[in-house]
């Protein structure tokens, strides 16, 4: 899966104001994957030269089958992990579990009011018809919205 950048901030293109968005206008559509047992030397590499926050850890549940989101790892928890344990140790040892997440027709207020109070920066987008993962929201998403918004 594939991270696809969001579209600049011009003159011309105003952002949804907080109030007036949908998750799915702010956030970053597509997503980084890794297996739970990729070292985080690995995670850190995908991170760093795709410009990304975080990565989803997914596992094939059965042969043949789609895999599903298992986890997550932030850069931060990839950091304070890294200092604790070693680079070597695997992106499961550090993943946030549960994964928290929204649809992407969810209103941006209530998606930004989980976040807070889960205290996460991240949460997984999925499709609303298939549950798919469709993106990644994030508190700088969100800023964008409040700072750039139409009001």
């Amino acid at each position: 899966m594939s991270v696809t950048p969001r579209p600049t901030i011009t003159g011309s293109y105003l952002m949804p104001s907080l109030d007036h968005a949908a998750v799915s206008d702010v956030m970053r559509p597509g997503v980084l994957a890794c297996d739970p047992e990729s070292p985080l030397t690995e995670v850190a590499r995908m991170m760093s030269t795709r410009h990304v926050h975080c990565v989803l850890v997914m596992q094939a549940s059965d042969e043949g089958s789609e895999p599903a989101v298992w986890g997550m790892v932030s850069d931060l928890d990839l950091v304070r992990t890294s200092l604790r344990t070693g680079p070597e140790t695997s992106a499961a040892a550090c993943a946030q579990r549960p994964v928290l997440s929204v649809d992407s027709t969810t209103p941006l207020r209530e998606a930004a009011s989980i976040m807070g109070m889960n205290r996460v920066s991240h949460m997984l987008v999925t499709d609303p018809g298939t549950q798919r993962p469709t993106g990644v929201l994030s508190t700088l998403d969100v800023a964008g919205a409040i700072a750039w918004g139409e009001a």
